[in-house]
């Protein structure tokens, strides 16, 4: 795993965590009020898939957008600590996502969302340095939180494939047809219900599945499913694997660390089947704990 190249390419946010006591209920509106007593800061998005690749021991280059703002400021702080080769275009116009978290009694209570847009100029510079990390990396990961980073999605997978690069997406939204010759995508239940609509058994959700993913020209389609664990879809088979969490904490960030274990094991030489088998297990440990958090290489094979 150490040899694995692993190039991520998403938009990244700030995860802010505000951790207090709750004892009272407010007397102006019928909410709780919380005493913080601790905050932290961690990278969030798809710098949090680049960390979760890190902490697995890989080769990884991270691609993407901030503002010139303190937010900003502090999330290039925190990844140089996470060996990570990043290349962060910064812009004046942009204010860099951060999603706010407040925490009582160990259970989030509310999130708030900064966010905008970056500008077209930063995003084809981007595209300029994707072309140029290309050649060093065995694995592209393309993570979509739909903050309009990755709006040349298309063209990326385009020039990735024509390397001979697998592409892993983790798609948001409606339109899937951006995702289109990507090699794996890994939408959620929820996110593939959006899409394909419901389905009433095993048989049918199979058949929506395997129908999504021809008609996108995919190689595979890995739903995750939560309590239901995760099922691989390929030509002309569909392998589920049962989930692993003994205690589910918290589900913040459980698709980065997916995404990004699927990713390193590929870039290692592992095949789809067996890199799902490390991605689930994976899943079932980082759900056990607090906030967008990573799996040790120590932890996922001890």
């Amino acid at each position: 795993m150490k040899q694995a190249r692993v190039l991520v390419v998403g938009d990244v946010m700030l995860d802010r965590y505000w951790f207090g006591e709750v004892s009272r209920i407010s007397p102006e509106a019928p909410v709780p009020v919380v005493h913080v007593s601790k905050t932290e800061e961690r990278p969030g998005g798809a710098a949090n898939v680049a960390r979760n690749a890190a902490a697995l021991g890989a080769k990884v280059a991270l691609l993407s957008v901030a503002g010139t703002d303190e937010a900003g400021d502090n999330l290039a702080r925190l990844l140089t600590h996470e060996n990570i080769n990043v290349v962060l275009h910064r812009d004046a116009g942009l204010d860099t996502t951060i999603k706010l978290r407040v925490i009582g009694r160990q259970q989030q209570l509310l999130r708030i969302d900064f966010e905008t847009w970056p500008g077209h100029e930063v995003l084809q510079n981007k595209l300029a340095d994707f072309e140029r990390m290309l050649g060093d990396t065995d694995v592209v990961i393309l993570s979509d939180y739909g903050k309009g980073g990755l709006t040349h999605i298309a063209r990326m997978i385009e020039l990735a494939r024509a390397a001979g690069k697998p592409v892993l997406a983790d798609p948001k939204g409606e339109d899937y047809e951006r995702y289109r010759n990507a090699t794996l995508l890994t939408p959620n239940r929820g996110e593939f219900r959006q899409v394909a609509g419901g389905w009433k058994n095993e048989e049918e959700l199979t058949r929506k599945a395997q129908q999504l993913r021809t008609q996108l020209n995919l190689q595979a389609l890995l739903v995750t499913r939560s309590e239901e664990g995760m099922t691989l879809y390929r030509d002309g088979e569909a392998l589920t694997e049962p989930a692993l969490a003994r205690e589910v904490f918290d589900v913040s960030g459980a698709g980065d660390t997916v995404i990004a274990t699927l990713g390193v094991m590929l870039a290692s030489g592992a095949d789809l089947p067996e890199a799902m088998r490390m991605a689930n297990k994976a899943a079932g440990i980082v759900v056990g704990k607090l906030g967008t958090a990573v799996v040790s290489r120590e932890e996922l094979f001890g």
